[in-house]
């Protein structure tokens, strides 16, 4: 389970990119890059398929990021983790975060002892500026004994 403190770490690393941001308002990966945004967080996002979503200048890979950018949010399909993960790596990311849902076996595997601070099975809404639902989702998971110390 992931430690507050490791959570705390990677909000506090901005600029943070985001890949997985969809031009399709509909789109989780939407919605959330929308959210985060308009809550401050200073994001970047990542989609080589799209060159503005939501007022923001998008960039096509990694690689396009300036390198102030150490910290990446992974919102993609299962399929396309494993690639991100490993890509971030060998560009010298510090903070990985892959959303609930992305995650896979072989991409925490590559995570492992890598000196990478990563998060994985979390919800980033839940823990930047969190309101509504995700305060609610907070509460439960504190008195589940679920949230992170």
């Amino acid at each position: 389970m992931n430690k507050l403190k490791q959570i705390e770490d990677f909000l506090a690393a901005q600029p943070i990119a985001m890949a997985g941001v969809s031009s399709n308002p509909k789109k989780f990966g939407f919605a959330a890059f929308r959210e985060l945004k308009e809550k401050g967080m200073k994001i970047i996002p990542v989609n080589p398929h799209a060159s503005e979503i939501h007022q923001s200048r998008v960039v096509h890979s990694l690689k396009e990021l300036s390198a102030e950018v150490k910290s990446l949010i992974i919102m993609t399909r299962k399929d396309q983790t494993l690639e991100l993960v490993k890509e971030a790596k060998s560009l010298g990311f510090k903070n990985i975060w892959i959303q609930q849902h992305s995650e896979t076996p072989e991409a925490i595997k590559e995570l492992e002892g890598s000196g990478i601070n990563y998060i994985v099975n979390q919800c980033v809404l839940m823990y930047f500026k969190p309101d509504g639902v995700h305060k609610f989702h907070i509460a439960l998971k504190k008195l589940f004994g679920r949230y992170p110390k």
